[in-house]
């Protein structure tokens, strides 16, 4: 869609430029009736520029296009109304890109939840301290599969994550019966807060959803918005608070491991040994203590996660069940030094029968990078 709208912008640009044309004289333009002054040539130009650049904008998604399209949308209009005799089908071409423009608004600008996601993240990279580097020693006092995944991803002597950026891709739906949804997602963990923050953009048959995960202070919410306006979701309360509690023990053990060699982390975190290939971990935050079992392979690879302290949330978030939760996980590749899995779903332990949910990659991980 993005990329015909930018072709909708840049044709309808092109076109701005008979403006100057006709009223400097640069060529013969019989099918423009009516004159054209130079200052009205101008504002064809820049009305073309205008357009040429939200075109740009659009197609390198950067997350101001929508100004230049407003903008642009004005600039034009503007020229047609100057010359509406023989320019006022460029009002269609207006409309379009005005309900483009308007939805950018919604979606990009600071009411958006993408504009929540960025301040929150923002605020917490600026003060965000120097990391130390994780202790061999720290192994020590951890069951010995665990300590052995740990030797697998490469983190002891790297620097223990202070926060972690992580970009996915994938399908997702809400029960068995409904239709997959691709999205792509962006989060950043904070683990000895502990704050997460995840944002998703989606796609229910052809409409954009967005969708915001917030777990800070304590406190996790859930928002999901039809068209960047539209609320179809917002969950929070202490389920929803305690299901979150075990997606951030599932984050910092499958792709940010070297936050475990943080003291704050540790001092929430308890293990029993099961054998040589699996472990219990429990983690306490504020009223919550989760567990989960930990189940590693002949490679010392983490290929699951398995808890029975998750709530799955009713479609409109209005309602909980708790029900068993697991995360097997594969495709372990190399990010940035560290070898992590790359592919993983999420499964919902149902009494009618196990189904997954959603069915991600990970494409992209940065531990302690500069803000973006």
């Amino acid at each position: 869609m993005s990329v015909v709208f930018a072709l909708l912008t840049a044709v309808h640009g092109l076109i701005h430029l008979m403006g100057p044309a006709k009223a400097f004289g640069w060529a013969e333009l019989p099918e423009l009736t009516d004159s054209i002054s130079p200052g009205m040539g101008v504002v064809w130009l820049f009305a073309a520029v205008s357009m040429l650049v939200t075109a740009v904008l659009v197609a390198t998604s950067s997350r101001y296009w929508w100004v230049a399209a407003l903008v642009a949308v004005a600039l034009s209009q503007a020229v047609v109304f100057s010359a509406w005799g023989d320019a006022r089908w460029g009002t269609i071409a207006n409309a379009l890109i005005l309900i483009g423009g308007l939805f950018g608004f919604l979606s990009e600008g600071p009411s958006s939840l993408r504009a929540e996601y960025r301040r929150a993240v923002q605020s917490r990279l600026v003060d965000a301290p120097m990391p130390s580097l994780f202790n061999e020693s720290g192994l020590h006092a951890l069951p010995d599969p665990v300590a052995e995944y740990l030797r697998r991803t490469g983190v002891p002597g790297r620097p223990v994550a202070r926060h972690a950026r992580a970009e996915w891709r994938g399908r997702i739906r809400s029960s068995p019966t409904e239709d997959w949804m691709e999205f792509t997602a962006e989060q950043y963990n904070f683990p000895a807060e502990p704050a997460r923050f995840f944002f998703m953009k989606a796609r229910r048959g052809f409409l954009p959803v967005d969708v915001l995960h917030v777990f800070e202070n304590g406190h996790a919410s859930m928002r999901v918005q039809l068209l960047s306006a539209v609320p179809l979701v917002h969950a929070q309360g202490p389920e929803m608070t305690q299901a979150e509690t075990v997606t951030l023990l599932n984050d910092m053990l499958l792709f940010i491991p070297s936050a475990l060699g943080d003291s704050d982390v540790r001092a929430r975190l308890r293990w029993d040994s099961v054998d040589r290939k699996s472990a219990h971990v429990f983690y306490r935050l504020g009223a919550n203590e989760v567990s989960a079992e930990l189940v590693f392979n002949d490679r010392s690879e983490l290929v699951d996660f398995v808890s029975d302290d998750r709530f799955a949330a009713s479609s409109d978030g209005s309602e909980f069940v708790q029900w068993r939760w697991s995360t097997p996980v594969h495709g372990y590749r190399d990010f940035n030094g560290l070898t992590l899995m790359s592919r993983g779903e999420g499964l919902w332990h149902a009494p009618d029968g196990t189904f997954p949910y959603i069915e991600l990659e990970l494409t992209a991980l940065e531990v302690n990078g500069a803000a973006r």
